[in-house]
């Protein structure tokens, strides 16, 4: 068994970057928090679809006719839908409103119109909801890998996790992108396919480890080293083969999944490199230190 690069010898230059990033994302989060969208809170999101790229300053100015003070409007899909956004839930005859004014506004170029409304109750349970469910998925995870490798390993891969899932909402909040319950989809759509990732490695330590029976920390750091090298090619070819589809995606999936897609994309980054280059390494420096403390004990 060989291998080229020293994984486990660069450890604390990859624990430096993560948190490094990780330390911004959370900074952003005490200070300006996550842009939630109206599926977290009461509101209405109004999309209004034109035949041609639209301005969205004079928009806001119609908006402003309307009543809305500082309208919430951006453009989507190359600029050919305009998205209005409030805080208030409007009633039906208030979108009318919205609807006829846009409809007589854009004339011939009107092609479409979506409304999404959430009431404050709904908004409250979905968050939850989305809390709950990635809780009970990072406790499946810590189970089923403490049954099926041992605790060390699950303790490693569910802090890999939790530094994916971090990263990814660190930078939407740095960004101020929009989050909703499809983010949430993305963010357990990650934790699946880097678990995973990370399994396939810590399944390959345990192998060797069986046949090797390290002594010592050169022992032990060498089996790490090569259980990333035997699966580096599967990882890096996966995560290629994943992020062309997500990269499709976020290019031609339309407006409604583009948040979806870049969620995904930043995820794969992340769920790679921790795979690759946290995971194992925090595995390694706990069970070295275990191995000591072993050593340690006085024999009966």
């Amino acid at each position: 068994m060989s291998y080229n690069w020293d994984f486990v010898g660069k450890r604390k230059l990859f624990f430096l970057i993560s948190a490094v990033v990780l330390g911004a994302g959370i900074l952003s989060l005490l200070i300006q928090g996550l842009n939630l969208g109206i599926d977290f809170k009461s509101g209405t999101r109004i999309d209004i679809s034109v035949k041609q790229p639209v301005d969205v300053e004079q928009a806001k100015k119609e908006f402003e006719k309307l009543g809305y003070e500082h309208p919430s409007v951006r453009s989507g899909q190359e600029g050919k839908v305009l998205i209005f956004r409030t805080d208030e839930a409007l009633d039906k005859e208030k979108v009318l409103q919205i609807q006829k004014h846009f409809r007589k506004v854009y004339g011939d170029n009107f092609a479409g119109f979506q409304e999404q409304r959430i009431d404050p109750v709904i908004g409250r349970e979905l968050a939850r909801n989305a809390i709950i469910a990635t809780l009970l998925a990072s406790v499946g995870i810590i189970l089923y890998v403490t049954i099926r490798f041992e605790y060390r390993f699950a303790v490693a891969a569910v802090l890999a996790l939790l530094h994916d899932a971090l990263f990814v909402i660190g930078i939407f909040s740095i960004l101020q992108l929009e989050v909703d319950v499809v983010f949430i989809a993305a963010i357990l759509t990650i934790i699946g396919y880097s678990v995973n990732d990370t399994i396939v490695i810590f399944d390959r330590i345990r192998e060797i480890m069986d046949q090797v029976k390290p002594k010592n920390w050169e022992d032990l750091s060498r089996v790490v080293n090569v259980s990333i090298h035997q699966t580096l090619i599967r990882s890096l070819n996966t995560a290629l083969t994943v992020v062309f589809a997500a990269a499709a995606l976020f290019l031609f999936g339309g407006e409604s999944i583009r948040y979806f897609s870049l969620a995904l994309l930043l995820g794969l980054f992340a769920g790679t490199y921790s795979s690759l280059c946290l995971a194992s390494q925090v595995w390694v420096v706990w069970k070295w230190r275990s191995m000591q403390r072993m050593k340690e004990r006085p024999a009966n």
